[in-house]
């Protein structure tokens, strides 16, 4: 069905095309900025401060950026997003290539860099998930978003990480300067996409706008409820996220190569679990799918907490990506279908302010359990803690869900 789809839908072959060539830029990007940070500074909270920088921009842009999506052209944001993250990658490329200077001022400049970055994430993220229903019918839905989210993680996760440590080893400076050429691309391919009109929405005040979109989110407390337990999922993710590059250098003593090829078996759950996501939620429903899925990232966080294993820790990865994949293709699918079109854009961002928002505070969070627990269990025993935080709140959420969670 899916290849079908591919054969058959010029436009959604075009998106495919853009979304698997800016992830794998993504995914580059993902090894070479922390990396980066690393060779200056081995401090746990500024690491997270690049991090958090780069996150912050969906708390502080979402609900805004919700509005934009649904008075522009939503590709023409798209291609925007993407052009300005051809700049940043240049940008970066410069500060390598013009030698290290003062740690502190090349830091702060990464910070900088990194949150002008999420804040193009955040354009690009928002209009390309509201632009699928336009593209694709909405029966089609769960096997456009599955081809989706596995051509991204085969791109990101996969390809992109180990890429990038071949590149590194190359020389730093060239994984930006790919990834400059590989956002440009992405804007050509999303250039070319022919959308059919639609109503922009025009004439009310911003508030009056965005009020709408949270006054249909609070009418449907089902969606309000997966984006407050998203929230939860995504800051204990981004948490151990932020310190999995330390954890992968001074626990399992991985060099950048070894560290994308870790990274890389998060791709192969992810791809597996997108392809398999749209048979399991048919079987399962759309309930029982998620139950399982938090249920993953529960054993996922324990086995990072309790054990110092490359291939454990390799499981750990592919199972959270394939449980995260099952995660977002049913929410999302289930989104795009019950949200008017109208509204799309709004309540998608109100939906990813609380989704989303919560990542800063994740990786903040992170960097400063690490320093905070250092000094009192050791350095080893600090970079574990984040994940025995991780395993506790995705506990917690299991049982929230099958207490609370109900669908329409």
């Amino acid at each position: 069905m899916g290849q079908v789809l591919l054969r058959s839908n010029r436009d959604f072959r075009l998106l495919f095309s853009a979304a698997s060539v800016s992830n794998l830029g993504d995914g580059i990007a993902m090894v070479a900025l922390p990396w980066l940070a690393t060779l200056l500074t081995h401090d746990p909270l500024l690491i997270a401060a690049v991090a958090t920088a780069q996150r912050l921009p969906w708390l502080l842009f979402a609900l805004p950026v919700g509005v934009l999506t649904d008075r522009a052209d939503r590709r023409l944001l798209m291609v925007r997003a993407d052009l300005a993250r051809v700049v940043l990658m240049v940008c970066i490329l410069g500060m390598v290539l013009g030698g290290a200077g003062a740690v502190g001022p090349v830091i702060l400049s990464l910070i900088v860099v990194s949150f002008l970055f999420g804040t193009a994430e955040v354009i690009r993220d928002n209009a390309a998930q509201t632009i699928l229903p336009a593209i694709v019918a909405s029966q089609d839905l769960e096997q456009a978003n599955g081809q989706m989210w596995s051509a991204e993680k085969v791109t990101g996760h996969f390809i992109g990480p180990p890429l990038a440590g071949l590149l590194i080893g190359a020389g730093v400076a060239l994984p930006f300067g790919v990834d400059a050429s590989l956002y440009a691309l992405s804007a050509c391919l999303v250039w070319l996409i022919a959308l059919p009109p639609r109503r922009l929405l025009t004439g009310a005040p911003f508030w009056a706008a965005l009020r709408e979109g949270l006054g249909w989110m609070r009418a449907h407390p089902a969606i309000l409820r997966l984006a407050v337990m998203l929230a939860v999922i995504n800051a204990v993710f981004v948490g151990g996220m932020t310190i999995l590059v330390l954890y992968a250098q001074e626990v399992l003593h991985l060099s950048a190569a070894g560290y994308g090829l870790l990274l890389t078996a998060g791709a192969f759950g992810g791809v597996l679990g997108g392809l398999a996501s749209p048979r399991i939620a048919a079987r399962l429903g759309m309930r029982q799918s998620l139950l399982l899925a938090l249920g993953c990232f529960v054993l996922v966080h324990v086995l990072l907490a309790l054990f110092a294993s490359t291939p454990l820790a390799a499981a750990a990865l592919f199972l959270e990506a394939a449980s995260g994949m099952l995660w977002n293709v049913v929410t999302v699918s289930y989104r795009q279908r019950l949200i008017p079109d109208a509204l799309l854009g709004r309540v998608n961002s109100v939906y990813r302010f609380f989704g989303w928002g919560a990542m800063p505070f994740g990786a903040l969070g992170a960097g400063a359990l690490v320093a905070w627990a250092e000094p009192a269990l050791g350095r080893a025993a600090a970079l574990h803690a984040p994940y025995y935080l991780g395993a506790a709140a995705c506990l917690g959420l299991l049982g929230y869900a099958a207490l609370r969670l109900r669908f329409e």
